[in-house]
């Protein structure tokens, strides 16, 4: 069966092709009755605009490429659906791009985005990517990374002091009394992670400054070679495998999946218990985070609020190109939970 072309649709209703493409794309430029004959046709025939070959034509798309770090981590997810939500209200569509910590995955993604001519890119990027965004730049397609500060001043950015962010987890587990901390994350040399890890070594040391010799505080890294459950979990019963006076009497996880792995650890061991012999604090402060079977402690990031106003900042830089960049920076906020202070 052959396809309904748009010049099938304007024979039916009685109007030109140009009418029918203003409806479809500026139907405030025509008359409502002409807009309800042009629909009604279009229902009777069934036609499908062919919206690759008018993206084609007119040289971009009204897509927004979205190349996130870890399509298994649920703050992910949420970052991808505020930016969704702010693309939809623009009519705008977003691609999304699971690179999976991968430079090679992320290359992928930014090749196959410039092929298909998008309008902008959100990156939160593996390695560094400035290179080839200031490249799609100059070709003019705007980026803006996310959960990510820029470091220089020639993209936006939008994320969280993950700095701050390490401070106050070591803050929180100074508080309570545990003087021998593990951190529990990597690689190392992903900004985020090395960002938390800088945090609670400053919080560390200005505990330190303050402490007596038999008062200081040991904080002890432990790297993994991604963010998730599966790490976490072996990296815990490595710890715990250790005579009792070599355990860390708290652990902070780089993000909340290596903690729910932690604390499965913990409980499968079965003679530890958390918080009692072990803290136990997270990073993002995913839904699962608060279901868990204790539920976790965590510094919260706003991750919807980072995607909506990542692609709030594009969309002005791809309507003024000359838009000077933006960097907005978030503040972290501990939830204290049962893993680390027990419930009453």
């Amino acid at each position: 069966m052959e396809s309904v072309s748009i010049r099938d649709v304007a024979t039916s209703a009685g109007v030109s092709v140009g009418t029918v493409s203003n409806v479809l794309n500026r139907p405030d430029k025509v008359s409502p009755a002409t807009v309800e004959r042009v629909h009604a046709a279009i229902d009777e025939l069934g036609f499908v605009r062919n919206d690759a070959a008018r993206q084609l034509r007119a040289g971009a798309s009204r897509a927004i490429g979205l190349v996130i770090l870890d399509g298994g981590n649920p703050f992910f997810s949420d970052v991808a659906r505020g930016a969704e939500t702010a693309a939809e209200k623009a009519g705008r569509v977003v691609l999304l791009g699971n690179s999976d910590q991968q430079v090679e995955r992320e290359a992928h993604y930014l090749d196959l985005f410039e092929e298909n001519r998008v309008l902008g890119i959100l990156i939160s990027p593996v390695g560094d990517v400035t290179a080839r965004l200031a490249r799609l730049r100059r070709r003019g397609t705007p980026a803006v990374l996310v959960d990510r500060q820029a470091e220089l001043t020639d993209f936006s950015s939008v994320s969280v002091d993950d700095v701050r962010g390490g401070q106050l987890a070591a803050e929180h587990l100074l508080s309570i009394g545990r003087r021998r901390l593990t951190f529990v994350g990597g690689p190392l040399d992903l900004q985020q992670v090395a960002d938390r890890l800088q945090g609670a070594q400053e919080a560390v040391r200005a505990a330190n400054a303050e402490a007596t010799v038999s008062e200081q505080v040991v904080l002890e890294v432990v790297e993994v070679p991604a963010l998730t459950v599966e790490h976490g979990r072996a990296a815990a019963a490595g710890l715990m495998s250790r005579p009792a006076d070599e355990r860390p009497d708290a652990v902070f996880a780089a993000n909340d999946l290596v903690a729910m792995g932690v604390l499965q650890s913990l409980v499968m061991l079965g003679d530890l218990r958390v918080p009692d012999d072990v803290a136990l604090i997270g990073y993002d402060d995913i839904d699962f985070a608060r279901a868990a079977v204790v539920p976790l402690s965590s510094i919260r990031q706003p991750s919807a609020l980072i995607g909506r106003t990542a692609m709030d900042i594009l969309q002005d830089e791809i309507d003024d190109p000359a838009r000077e960049p933006r960097r907005v920076v978030f503040a972290p906020e501990l939830v204290v939970r049962a893993s680390t202070v027990p419930e009453a």
